[in-house]
């Protein structure tokens, strides 16, 4: 009997140890937790709903507020011309925002110099490359996902479909055309197209690219003129880097004497391009912005809660954190195995198996052609920023200047 009451009276103390550390676990997590504050936030954009790229960052704030249970607020600017950028977030500031979002990399420039006049407001500049240089200022953020693994997956899926085409007979095989709307000849648009090229050679290794210029980033008439002539000119595959629909109308009401897919991004394209629209891709802002808001209302620094790759004061990541994202495949039109294809690419992408930017290629810059690059040493894209790095032309990608 003795041996059994001192066990009974270990099992008790015990029990009880458990019980007084589990409250005190508690107590001191509720004792530490950092304070919980209301939060102010202002959206800067250079659209506003009707183009996908500006939507995709009000739905992104939008999506979020809910989460945080009425402790955030948002002040929304839309439209906002680039030489009035600057007023409109001191405008900001005076109504007490805490923390401020651009999205326009033409902002950069006047949101680091506001953020200069205001060290106790948080300003986010998204596919910004200015973070880290010149002054270097705790609170000013730059951020952007890695699309250019969303861009070389649709490339698959779009060169997919050329060599589907090919095998049936419907275009020959020197027919592998795709054309490219682009924004700017600047290092975002380059690197973005230079990987739907790569990724669309892994599938159909003829196929051969066609790039127009906009010279602007939402151009609807522009934008639409440019995938007309890309068309005329015998591209199958129609993709875009610009921030309207205008592509995806073309393409679903064009006269062509072959046929005419697309390739969106920023929104499904489906809806306005039922019979046309193939796959898209985008960046999903989402993760970024919760959790800059939540640094903020815990008065911590973005970067030590926001998750990527963090390089200074710039940050970004790609599927592994879904800051990417692949957009409805559309059934209707989907060459077999387009499913499985891209479900394989992005677990590569996670795992670190998919190499992009290597191969027997050979580019310049645009800027210098006296500079070039041998792709037979990988290109590692986003290795030190969130912003997008490549911008060498592959000498087999074919410019045509307006």
């Amino acid at each position: 009997m003795g041996a059994e009451k001192k066990n009974l009276i270990w099992v008790i103390v015990a029990a009880l140890l458990c019980i007084i550390g589990f409250y005190s676990y508690h107590y001191l997590q509720d004792y530490f937790k950092p304070e919980v504050k209301e939060v102010k936030v202002g959206l800067v954009l250079d659209g506003d709903e009707s183009t996908p790229y500006s939507r995709n960052f009000i739905n992104a704030v939008e999506s979020v507020l809910p989460e945080y249970g009425g402790r955030v607020t948002l002040l929304t600017r839309c439209n906002v011309p680039y030489d009035d950028v600057e007023d409109v977030l001191m405008e900001l500031a005076a109504n007490g925002c805490d923390i401020i979002f651009s999205n326009s990399y033409d902002y950069s420039k006047a949101v680091k110099h506001v953020a200069v006049q205001y060290p106790d407001i948080e300003f986010c500049q998204a596919t910004g490359d200015n973070a880290n240089s010149d002054t270097v200022l705790s609170n000013y953020h730059t951020f952007m996902g890695e699309i250019y693994e969303g861009r070389y997956i649709a490339g698959m899926v779009a060169g997919l479909k050329l060599q589907e085409l090919i095998d049936a007979g419907v275009i020959g095989s020197d027919e592998a055309y795709i054309g490219y709307v682009a924004a700017y000849p600047c290092p975002e648009v380059i690197s973005g197209y230079t990987a739907f090229i790569l990724g669309a050679r892994q599938t159909c290794p003829g196929a051969v690219m066609r790039v127009r210029y906009t010279y602007t980033w939402t151009g609807y008439t522009k934008e639409k003129e440019m995938a007309g002539l890309l068309i005329k000119e015998g591209c199958i595959i129609i993709s875009q880097h610009s921030d309207t629909i205008g592509p995806a109308v073309m393409c679903e009401n064009s006269i062509s004497n072959h046929p005419v897919y697309h390739v969106g991004y920023n929104q499904d394209m489906i809806d306005v391009a039922p019979t046309t629209s193939l796959i898209g891709t985008r960046i999903n802002w989402t993760p970024y912005i919760s959790d800059a808001i939540k640094a903020v209302m815990t008065d911590r620094r973005i970067e030590d809660v926001v998750k990527g790759h963090v390089h200074g004061n710039d940050i970004g990541a790609g599927f592994e954190r879904n800051w990417v994202e692949m957009l409805e495949l559309n059934p209707a039109i989907a060459p077999e195995g387009g499913r499985e294809l891209v479900d394989r690419t992005i677990e590569g992408f996670i795992n670190g198996s998919i190499h992009v930017f290597s191969g027997e290629y050979y580019g310049y810059d645009p800027e210098n052609p006296d500079d070039t690059i041998n792709l037979r040493i990988e290109y590692m894209e986003n290795s030190d920023a969130s912003a997008p790095s490549f911008h060498y032309i592959l000498k087999d990608i074919v410019i045509i200047e307006n």
